[in-house]
């Protein structure tokens, strides 16, 4: 057998030189069919030692036998079972072997992210306390959602608290983080929430909600809903629950959502410029190139988004928002008013003028109520009440029948 160094010449000489076969041979003082074969090669030469037995060969079939009935037996059972007596270091490198073609293996998926490509969306409860109106405190499960995002590529992480999980408000949330991450990801994930859609099982696009297929439409971007118990597709925003939990939440007291959204706006600036070990850097390092390859925002009306009503307006002067009411001015009542009300505020106009405006109540079943509409109100009925007095009574003519026609009804007519 020729050595590496050999066969390189061999082929230099051949390709290269322009030599032939027989002159090679007489050159490097080899035989000719080995230059043959050494031109015919498609790879280097390599020395192998020719394989010998083991010990195990001979007990491989009960082996295979005993795995056969459990993949998953110790190579120490497997031992006594076919009576080894010899060393169980072989015996186990071969029950090794054997195993995979008796229990196929299960990997573990490694999900990647490209720059730009998926967001992933959660709820998460603050096991707090947050003052949501004049006397109420909300804390764990009856606390207002915060909605958190996170960028796939990046792990920029954003979060928001909101006043409910209704559609509604989802959109004027994810819209509000979708501001503040500079761009739209080819794909939103979502769990099976009710407000955003549901799950219709594989190969089905979801059934998203009304509010959020329009707001999917003015994106341009794909609504992704998980299948019920599978937190693990959206991993990334699962674990940032957690270190919203344990990193941002201990210490801290609030008196407002506002406050709230004022300080976790702090906190996750902070967060997105530590370095994280998965990344090998700070999200903050990574955020350019995760928004280089965003869709861009498009022109949303920020009017168009949120609670849209258009009621004729009750005489008791009030219209609703998810579970509270809020007064309106009554001298529009019986005419048609359009409602609106964003993450802040609730607004009614009639036809373009402003007749109502109110802080958003996060507080629920609350009724707000406008010094001014309840002073005209007040008014209203009094003049409405002294009118009522000061107009005259009219007469009322009473007929009066002829008492003869009583006497005959009675057979009471005149004395013979």
């Amino acid at each position: 057998m020729i050595t590496l160094d050999e066969w390189a010449e061999i082929r230099r000489l051949h390709r290269s030189e322009g030599l032939p076969i027989k002159a090679i041979a007489r050159k490097l003082g080899i035989s000719k069919n080995t230059v043959r074969r050494a031109l015919r090669a498609e790879e280097a030469p390599r020395y192998q030692r020719p394989a010998r037995g083991s010990i195990v060969d001979a007990v491989e079939p009960a082996i295979r036998e005993q795995l056969r009935l459990d993949p998953t037996m110790p190579a120490t059972v497997v031992a006594e079972r076919i009576g080894w007596e010899r060393s169980i270091t072989v015996l186990r490198e071969r029950v090794t072997e054997l195993r995979p073609v008796y229990l196929p293996q299960d990997p573990a998926g490694r999900t990647s992210y490209d720059p730009g490509e998926r967001a992933q969306n959660d709820f998460w409860f603050p096991p707090a306390e947050i003052p949501v109106g004049p006397g109420v405190v909300a804390s764990g499960k009856d606390a207002p959602p915060v909605l958190v995002m996170a960028s796939g590529y990046s792990r920029w992480m954003l979060a928001l608290m909101l006043p409910s999980r209704h559609a509604e408000d989802l959109v004027l949330g994810t819209w509000e983080l979708l501001q503040r991450l500079g761009g739209v990801p080819k794909q939103m994930v979502w769990d099976n929430e009710g407000g955003v859609g549901k799950y219709r099982g594989r190969g089905r696009p979801p059934l998203l909600s009304r509010q959020f297929a329009e707001f999917r439409g003015l994106l341009g971007c794909e609504v992704v809903v998980l299948p019920p118990r599978e937190p693990e597709h959206k991993g990334i925003v699962e674990r940032n629950n957690d270190y919203l939990e344990t990193s941002f939440l201990p210490g801290r007291s609030f008196v407002s959502p506002g406050d709230f959204n004022a300080q976790i706006g702090d906190w996750t600036g902070l967060a997105n410029s530590r370095r994280k070990r998965v990344l090998g850097c700070a999200p903050s390092d990574r955020i350019a190139a995760d928004r280089a390859a965003m869709a861009p925002l498009p022109p949303i009306a920020e009017a168009s988004l949120g609670w849209h009503n258009r009621v004729r307006l009750p005489r008791d002067h009030y219209v609703r928002i998810d579970s509270c009411d809020y007064s309106v001015d009554p001298a529009v009542i019986g005419r048609l008013v359009d409602v609106r009300a964003d993450l802040a505020q609730v607004t009614v106009r009639c036809d373009g003028r402003l007749v109502a405006c109110h802080d958003r109540s996060w507080a629920a079943h609350q009724t707000v109520t406008d010094p001014g509409h309840k002073a005209a109100a007040d008014l209203m009925r009094a003049e409405r009440l002294r009118a009522k007095l000061a107009a005259p009574r009219a007469a009322v003519e009473v007929e009066q029948r002829d008492l003869s026609r009583y006497d005959a009804l009675i057979g009471g007519g005149d004395a013979a």
